[in-house]
């Protein structure tokens, strides 16, 4: 017997029956219900607190679409963002719940339950607090065993993350040693800021993230095509950020570098920065821009589709952060072969190992100085042709996307036995 799931309109709930309605998927899924014993495929449920234009969001979409050895269901626990048509066009069935940002529904948990007891999985994989504490909680409640849950960042800002966030983070420590049977993490780092923070020390397993080398190479029509696009001629040097308006972010430590920069007007330079909130309206950009005398040395572009063309376009990536785990775009510049400038905060200096520069945080001095060295080995054609292959030789070597799916199979697997 197989159950349905279909459009009923956003905020309405999920009924189950013979045909199951969903808020947000746009046509029917079908939900197999044989066992994983009998079809040779493990049946994982992922739950994620959203589908936005995130780290764990693509992590999620990258892994389902490359990990084709067993079936995967994804349940949004709000709506489906950026990566739910990305995942509905992959053919993997998705359910959005549409609980409010932050908050829980009677009706979304409600939902979720039937869609734990309809679709049996083996499985249980959440990814990030709201999820790791919702899933894990009504999966353990409902009888399903394994739960593993998923941590990818290095803990909450309190000066960012809402008092709702702040008490499930808590609320996940306290159980942190019950609930799930293991904590995935893509960060080293990660694990250990969480230990610290009361997390269970003993049940981690690290899988980093993973890279389609197939979609971030390098690529010089995309190269031409946006620095004409940009009106920025082969003279320039492309400095790029892409990173959204957020205080780990720290944009104040890069434009104050930019500052330094700007003083030496034998380095003809341009910033492009782009992600959520890099745009003219976001007045906090606007000033922190002003106050530093950067405004005309920045090209704002918001968010964009196209990583891995931007990649390819700039220069070098830098990373100015406060704050991170594994940041997906430094990997991504480097599968494109853009070498990197970043801080030393999270996984990044294991990372970038030694294909670019590492920098402490909060330190523009020596952020504009690592910068002024790229800008000046750029000059030495084969010096930067051998530094870019470096960059894309080490993801190539440690961080593909191949390595990352067979991680987690693998994990499922012993996860799914007991082991």
């Amino acid at each position: 017997m197989k159950l349905i799931l279909q459009t009923s309109g956003v905020g309405r709930g999920i009924s189950v029956s013979k045909r199951w309605p969903t808020p947000t998927c746009s046509r029917w899924v079908s939900i197999p219900r044989t066992p994983w014993g009998r079809s040779g495929r493990i049946k994982i449920l992922h739950v994620i607190t959203g589908l936005e234009n995130g780290g764990a969001e693509a992590a999620l979409y990258r892994l389902c679409t490359a990990e084709r050895s067993h079936s995967h269901f994804v349940v949004s626990l709000s709506g489906d963002g950026k990566y739910g048509p990305l995942l509905r066009a992959a053919k993997i069935p998705l359910a959005c719940l549409a609980m409010p940002k932050g908050r829980l529904s009677l009706k979304g948990l409600a939902s979720l339950r039937r869609v734990f007891s309809t679709y049996r999985p083996d499985v249980v994989q959440c990814w990030m607090y709201h999820a790791n504490l919702v899933g894990g909680v009504l999966a353990r409640l409902g009888g399903i065993s394994p739960v593993l849950w998923g941590m990818h960042n290095c803990g909450l800002d309190p000066r960012a993350a809402s008092f709702t966030t702040r008490t499930v983070d808590r609320i996940c420590a306290l159980i942190s040693g019950i609930i799930p049977a293991r904590i995935v993490s893509c960060s080293q780092n990660a694990s250990r800021c969480h230990i610290h923070a009361g997390y269970s020390s003993s049940n981690w397993t690290i899988i980093p993230n993973g890279y389609d080398l197939a979609v971030f190479e390098p690529d010089d029509r995309a190269r031409a095509r946006l620095r004409r696009d940009w009106s920025i001629g082969d003279g320039q040097f492309v400095i790029g950020n892409v990173a959204r308006w957020h205080p780990d972010k720290d944009h104040q430590n890069l434009f104050a570098a930019l500052s330094r920069l700007s003083m030496h007007k034998s380095l003809p330079f341009k910033c492009v920065l782009a992600g959520p909130g890099m745009t003219a309206e976001n007045t906090a950009l606007a000033v922190l821009l002003e106050r530093y005398d950067v405004r005309h040395k920045v090209k704002l572009l918001g968010p964009s589709d196209d990583i891995a063309g931007l990649m390819n376009a700039f220069d070098i990536h830098v990373l100015a952060s406060s704050s991170e785990a594994f940041p997906n775009v430094v990997a991504e510049a480097m599968a494109c072969g853009t070498p990197c400038v970043a801080t030393d905060v999270g996984d990044i200096a294991m990372l970038v190992g030694n294909t670019g520069l590492i920098v402490p945080p909060r330190n523009p001095d020596a952020l504009s100085r690592s910068i002024e060295i790229m800008a000046s080995e750029i000059q030495d054609t084969r010096s930067w042709a051998s530094r870019r292959q470096a960059c894309r030789d080490r993801i190539a070597a440690d961080f593909s996307l191949e390595r990352m799916a067979h991680s987690y199979g693998l994990l499922w697997e012993k996860s799914s036995l007991g082991r």
